[in-house]
């Protein structure tokens, strides 16, 4: 059989379908079992080296099939006699179709192609056994498409796009707010710039921007929202270090840790390196930035030569304080500790489905551990800022209220100031100005969401 167009549907359905299987298989076989999107993605690029536009219609096919698994899972549920759930050409096939199932929901004018197209890919899986399969059900699909998705609406997984776990946890802790959550995280995510403050200001780049005719809005001094993704290729100065890329949510942490010129700062949890830069171009500090991973150490180095700046990197666990400390404190520390990261869901569509909720525990006892080691490198007077980019308490403010009561010199610093923006939840105690506590930022438009709590040993 002649190999696949490079240019054609049916080579990046075949493509994604790759991407989709490893993933999915920590689903149906248990999540130590599938591979995170990222990792599957440079697997692929690495496999069969796509051009830049093959990539990117790979990418929004295996995007848009993981961010509506719970769809598609469904609906393969009610078209299959049998499931195709076995490692290999079962699971190559059950992928393929997920891509092309989302690709009949995001064109529905071009249905036809994608059936076609679905085909043709099929039959390059196993020995083309396959090919007379994917058209009944991709077909059925259309034929039955009022009671299916009638079925699906009424199915809260395949209507949410989310597990049942998940579900129950977001709903019980914010009962206002939980269908709103679960809607952004299954959209697309924005795309915010941070200016350099020591080369300009979000309002001379944005008319740099509109010169060029990229459509985007100002957030704040140094902050810019864009219209629509773009390539850093297209950013004005972007390889000079005039200007990153990070949500306007992570931007927070830079400011709220409020480093002074001359302390001694420590990023424990520093790759890739966005927060690490964000706290240099703020202020002169002498900064070590570590990594348990030496290759994500090196990707703080690219982007401190980008920007030209300097600061140490060590990969390093931060738990393990004597393979890195030299004895002298830290005036700030930034703590950004691995986490469920269910706040940025829309960025990794996998994750909903590779975490489980026992995973949550593991979390919160590495977080756990991280505070504790921390804690000891902290000069008294010294601020730390814990933060995640999760939206459960279990890693949030139940885990830094846990650790203010076993340590009596922990004291809460507030995070936000009476009348601050309404996307945060706010935990009031009645103490005057310290009233707010730790800021919880929800997932919107314009920014992901975080959690932040600003800790002060005391003196």
């Amino acid at each position: 059989m002649p190999q696949l167009p490079p240019d054609s549907l049916a080579f990046a359905l075949l493509r994604a379908a790759e991407v989709i299987a490893a993933v999915i298989v920590g689903d149906l076989k248990g999540a130590s079992a599938g591979r995170n999107l990222d990792a599957a993605l440079a697997n692929c690029w690495q496999a069969h080296k796509p051009l830049p536009a093959q990539r990117g219609a790979i990418q929004d096919l295996a995007y848009g099939a993981l961010r509506q698994y719970g769809r598609g899972d469904f609906l393969l549920g009610r078209l299959l006699r049998a499931p195709l759930d076995e490692p290999g050409d079962k699971l190559n096939l059950r992928a393929m179709l997920l891509a092309a199932l989302y690709r009949l929901e995001a064109r529905p004018e071009d249905a036809h192609t994608t059936v076609d197209q679905a085909v043709n890919a099929a039959a390059r899986i196993g020995r083309g056994q396959f090919k007379a399969l994917a058209n009944a059900v991709l077909r059925n699909r259309l034929r039955q498409a009022e009671s299916l998705l009638a079925d699906a609406a009424a199915d809260p997984v395949a209507s949410l796009q989310y597990p049942p776990w998940w579900i129950e946890k977001i709903r019980s802790t914010y009962p206002e707010q939980w269908q709103d959550i679960l809607a952004v995280g299954n959209g697309h995510p924005p795309m915010t710039l941070r200016v350099n403050r020591r080369r300009g200001d979000a309002a001379t780049y944005l008319a740099y921007l509109n010169d060029i005719g990229i459509g985007a809005r100002q957030l704040d001094a140094s902050a810019i929202l864009l219209d629509r993704p773009q390539g850093v290729d297209k950013l004005p100065g972007f390889f000079d270090g005039l200007v990153s890329v990070q949500d306007w949510g992570a931007q927070r942490a830079a400011l709220l840790l409020d480093a002074q010129p001359g302390q001694r700062v420590l990023d424990a949890c520093a790759a890739p390196g966005g927060k690490t830069t964000h706290i240099l171009e703020c202020a002169d500090v002498e900064l070590l930035a570590l990594d348990t991973e030496p290759q994500r150490a090196a990707r703080i180095d690219e982007n401190l030569s980008r920007l030209n700046l300097r600061a140490q990197v060590k990969a390093a666990d931060c738990r393990a304080v004597d393979s890195w400390w030299d004895g002298r404190p830290f005036d700030r520390i930034l703590a950004d500790v691995p986490c469920s990261a269910s706040g940025v869901v829309r960025r990794h569509p996998d994750i909903k489905w590779l975490r489980r909720e026992v995973d949550l525990a593991g979390f919160a006892r590495s977080q756990r551990e991280i505070l504790e080691a921390l804690w000891h490198v902290l000069a008294p007077g010294g601020k730390m800022l814990y933060c995640t980019c999760s939206l459960f308490p279990q890693e949030n403010e139940l885990q830094v209220a846990a650790f203010v009561q076993r340590h009596a010199d922990a004291l809460r610093l507030p995070t936000a100031e009476a009348g601050a923006a309404a996307d945060q939840e706010e935990i009031e105690e009645g103490r005057g100005e310290e009233r707010f506590l730790y800021r919880q930022l929800l997932p919107q438009a314009e920014h992901d969401g975080f959690f932040y709590a600003l800790l002060q040993k005391r003196l």
